[in-house]
């Protein structure tokens, strides 16, 4: 196995634990992302036709406005996601006291989203990330870290109740435009009701637990490990939010298929007529598939889909962080029929560098799911480093297997939007 399928989101975390327990701070735990040299522009690259055979179950009549609803799959979509799409900038005094400690340290947190809603509707976002964190006692309700900077320690009221919290660092990079997992996937679920002609948003979640040794004795909070009980708690959180019917779920993939696989292989995705107005969930963590599927075989009765190896019976969705070196396997799984997310700049440094390898690579090939920092530019990294999807309005039809009569207006159109 190549080492980019090796990367985990918990990488850039483990590794500098051994830094701090010698007095450093750490860096945070980022996505796997790419470094590459060269600059480019996007082009939106041909399409060829829909795999022969493709199955229709999954069919719903055609919304209004848009032709292909009954034809085109949830699968030959091409949208734009957010990477950790709650998170704001840490205070700046907090920063540089950390920099002060392991100088440049915080850069790769340099980067800030709108609230979810306005991420949809400004920015055409169509797939957000959460990280997700147990907190069975209110224990990030006190940020002690900021005593360094000499500001206030106390939390907002929301995190003074026990919990799914969301946030990326805790201590360090806990900034969020949604504190609980409930008002994330509740501000979801209020701009769905309100636009259900969207095509549907992933929700890519992935459960946090890593632990930041405390070199300057201030108490930091320390998270709770994920056990089975725990992983079903994210489900019950869900539907606490949405009802079955507001969801794509793993058993409506796979039908009357034998494994989950079977089905995704057999091209049986909903069409998006099926999809329109509906989120689906995605677990983001590797080392926590096997436990999520263990009693649910192909994930029956699961909400989120795993991120599973091919060849693995509830594989169907997949991860490839690395558009550069994945690019020729991403668009060999699209085409075999797996749904692939890729990430183009989970660290600012593509963006101050305007490094636009990754972004061209991927807006040519098959992802479905392109996350990107800068949907839209940010003028304290870069005023003209910006990710867009030629031709998207929001989404577009997937390069490398939608039919070549599909149009991005076949996908979603603003004129559409509240109906369905």
């Amino acid at each position: 196995m190549r080492p980019s399928r090796l990367r985990s989101r918990h990488v850039r975390t483990r590794a500098l634990v051994p830094i701090l327990a010698s007095g450093l701070v750490l860096a945070g735990a980022c996505s796997s992302t790419t470094s590459s040299n060269g600059t480019g522009t996007g082009t939106n690259a041909g399409t060829t036709a829909a795999p022969a055979g493709a199955s229709t179950t999954g069919t719903a009549a055609p919304a209004s406005g848009y032709p292909m609803d009954d034809t085109l799959k949830l699968n030959q979509i091409q949208v734009l996601g957010s990477h950790n799409s709650y998170h704001l900038r840490t205070p700046k005094a907090l920063r540089d006291e950390i920099d002060k400690v392991v100088p440049g340290v915080t850069i790769s947190w340099d980067y800030a989203h709108p609230p979810l809603d306005e991420q949809f509707a400004k920015e055409g976002i169509r797939q957000i990330e959460l990280d997700v964190h147990l907190d069975p006692d209110a224990r990030y309700a006190t940020r002690h870290a900021l005593a360094l900077a000499k500001l206030p320690v106390d939390g907002p009221a929301e995190l003074k109740e026990p919990g799914l919290k969301v946030f990326h660092i805790q201590e360090l990079d806990y900034e969020s435009n949604c504190n609980t997992f409930i008002i994330c996937l509740e501000t979801v679920k209020k701009w769905s009701d309100a636009n259900p002609g969207h095509v549907p948003i992933m929700i890519l979640v992935e459960h946090k637990a890593d632990k930041i040794p405390d070199p300057f004795n201030m108490n930091f909070s320390q998270p709770v490990d994920w056990d089975k009980a725990s992983l079903d708690q994210v489900d019950q959180e869900i539907r606490k939010v949405f009802d079955d019917d507001q969801m794509i779920t793993p058993d409506d993939v796979r039908g009357t298929h034998k494994t989950l696989e079977e089905a995704v292989l057999a091209g049986d995705w909903p069409t998006l007529g099926a999809s329109r107005g509906k989120v689906l969930f995605a677990l983001d963590n590797d080392d926590l598939s096997k436990l999520y599927a263990e009693g649910h075989p192909s994930l029956e009765g699961r909400i989120a889909f795993t991120n599973a190896e091919p060849g693995q019976p509830d594989a169907a969705f997949v991860k490839r962080n690395n558009p550069v070196e994945d690019g020729a396997e991403i668009d060999d799984l699209v085409k075999k029929g797996y749904v692939v997310r890729t990430l183009l700049d989970g660290d600012p440094k593509q963006a101050i560098a305007n490094d636009y390898a990754a972004r061209d690579i991927a807006l040519k090939g098959g992802a479905q799911w392109i996350s990107t920092d800068y949907a839209v530019p940010d003028p304290a990294i870069n005023p003209t480093y910006v990710v867009k999807l030629d031709g998207g309005t929001p989404g577009r039809c997937n390069p490398i297997n939608a039919p070549k009569t599909c149009t991005p207006a076949d996908i979603e159109s603003p004129q559409h939007l509240t109906t369905k």
